[in-house]
């Protein structure tokens, strides 16, 4: 069940740093308010996986997942650049998140 939160979280995660881009700065209210919720929430869910994973595998895997997620939505709802030492690094960090996944933890 702890993998299951820390996915969650980390979905959580790619939604509320997309929410502050749609915020601007948190000056747009809707928008301001679901990323507030998402943070909480994802901090809420990432505290569950904790529980049982240890720290050092949970944070990055979480980080991960909201950096590649993020990156990933970055080109296609914003037409970010699509460099190849970008997708090469996004690459890298999914590497990284499944080594971290089978490292036995």
């Amino acid at each position: 069940m702890a993998w299951i939160w820390l996915f969650i979280a980390g979905l959580l995660e790619i939604a509320w740093a997309l929410g502050l881009k749609y915020s601007e700065g948190f000056t747009k209210l809707w928008p301001s308010v679901f990323t507030a919720i998402g943070m909480i929430l994802s901090y809420v869910a990432l505290s569950q996986a904790m529980k049982t994973l240890p720290v050092g595998t949970a944070y990055p895997i979480w980080t991960g997942i909201g950096a590649v997620g993020t990156a990933i939505f970055g080109i296609i709802l914003f037409n970010e650049p699509r460099t190849v030492m970008k997708i090469i690094s996004v690459v890298f960090i999914a590497a990284g998140i499944v080594g971290l996944k089978m490292s036995g933890d």
